[in-house]
């Protein structure tokens, strides 16, 4: 499944703001693939009320709009409380904080079981650095009663170097922290099973090249969306999630069922065998966020002019 490359780069936006019609209409931050109104961390307690009564306005006001809408609910209580509200069937989804194999069933116990809610369970507790609860999280992740809403999992980072008495440092991407190796053996413990992981947030407003260096770290490391706390964050995000044009040619050829078991192009090996799933990937990704260093419209995928005159054969 590759729905979850739709997310892009989701916009956070704490519930407690002004305007969360015009940016769930796509009105305010129109270039915006997805957003998540927030009623966690980023607002006081005493603020809940605010915030549900400005989603309560929000939701009735929203229009058909090509968007992904989630709100992360504080906790199971906040769930219910949204499920009650009149427009709640157009959001597209929730995100459901510091997820355990302890508090899953309090969530999805008050999501009607008929519902087409997607979820986004963030792994950000102490858990998250013990692989054997990990392990224990993803088998159940797996039964179908979870795993059939499951859009992606939400990496935590700020809540983990919190657990850590870490701040992110200046400087640095997040794989130049403690959290890297974290990182790293989420991927290997979620992704083999299809889960998808979403890339912690980048926190700092004036680090552009460095936000761009952490996003190509999140696609080698195997994440694929990343949440913008601010506007301008989005494109920097989502201009490195076009592809590179050698690399749609050879998902091209990967794909191609007359491609020979294996060949050469550009100079490296391909082999379907062991390629093919990240050839589905890199093809998505360029059908949605085009290619890299061209004008290149989605439409035209396909077209023999991407394909390279390398003919296949043996390395």
């Amino acid at each position: 499944m590759t729905h979850f490359l739709q997310l892009g780069a989701s916009l956070y936006v704490p519930a407690t703001r002004g305007q969360l019609a015009a940016i769930g209409n796509r009105q305010k931050y129109p270039h915006l693939r997805s957003v998540i109104f927030c009623t966690e961390d980023s607002i006081r307690d005493q603020d809940v009320p605010r915030a549900l009564d400005n989603l309560a306005v929000a939701l009735r006001r929203f229009e058909a709009a090509d968007l992904l809408r989630f709100v992360r609910v504080r906790n199971p209580a906040v769930l219910r409380a949204l499920l009650t509200m009149e427009g709640v069937d157009r959001l597209s989804g929730f995100v459901l904080p510091k997820v355990t194999c302890r508090n899953l069933d309090d969530y999805f116990d008050v999501l009607p079981e008929d519902s087409a809610f997607s979820v986004m369970p963030t792994l950000e507790t102490v858990e998250v650095f013990d692989p054997r609860a990990m392990l224990a999280l993803r088998d159940r992740l797996l039964q179908d009663r979870y795993r059939r809403r499951i859009v992606s999992l939400r990496v935590g980072g700020n809540d983990l170097f919190n657990l850590l008495g870490l701040r992110r440092p200046r400087g640095r991407t997040v794989y130049d922290t403690p959290l890297g190796p974290t990182i790293a053996q989420l991927i290997t413990t979620f992704r083999p099973h299809g889960f998808n992981l979403t890339a912690p947030v980048f926190e700092y407003l004036n680090g552009t090249n460095l936000l761009a260096r952490e996003v190509e770290n999140d696609l080698t490391f195997g994440l694929f969306g990343k949440a913008a706390i601010h506007p301008e964050q989005v494109a920097v995000i989502e201009s490195h999630y076009r592809v590179r044009l050698e690399d749609l040619q050879a998902a091209e050829q990967i794909q191609d069922e007359r491609a020979a078991p294996v060949f050469r192009l550009h100079d490296a090996m391909c082999e379907p065998a062991t390629h093919g799933n990240w050839a589905a990937l890199i093809h998505e990704r360029a059908r949605l966020y085009g290619v890299r260093g061209t004008a290149l419209d989605p439409s035209v995928l396909g077209h023999p002019a991407l394909r390279s005159a390398t003919s296949y054969g043996g390395m």
